[in-house]
């Protein structure tokens, strides 16, 4: 009979370890899945940058400046 007790608390120990080990695995998926969000998110307003500084350049440059002197204009340049 004491063997028994012994042997199932042996095993209540590793059920604990395993559970945590777990929850664990489970919130650092969570937060990965969280982080990766931001990071497309970053990237959309990214891509809206980048028009907006594409269209700025094609204005400037019918205005008659070149390429290079667009670029630094929309860049804050002078």
């Amino acid at each position: 009979m004491t063997e028994e007790t012994k042997e199932s608390k042996q095993c209540s120990g590793k059920k604990q370890i395993m559970f945590a080990y777990g929850f664990i695995q489970l919130g650092s998926s969570f937060i990965s899945a969280l982080a990766l969000a931001a990071i497309a998110f970053g990237f959309c307003s990214l891509k809206k940058e980048s028009k907006v500084f594409n269209k700025c350049v094609t204005e400037v440059i019918e205005t008659g400046s070149s390429s290079s002197e667009a670029v630094r204009y929309c860049n804050g340049g002078n």
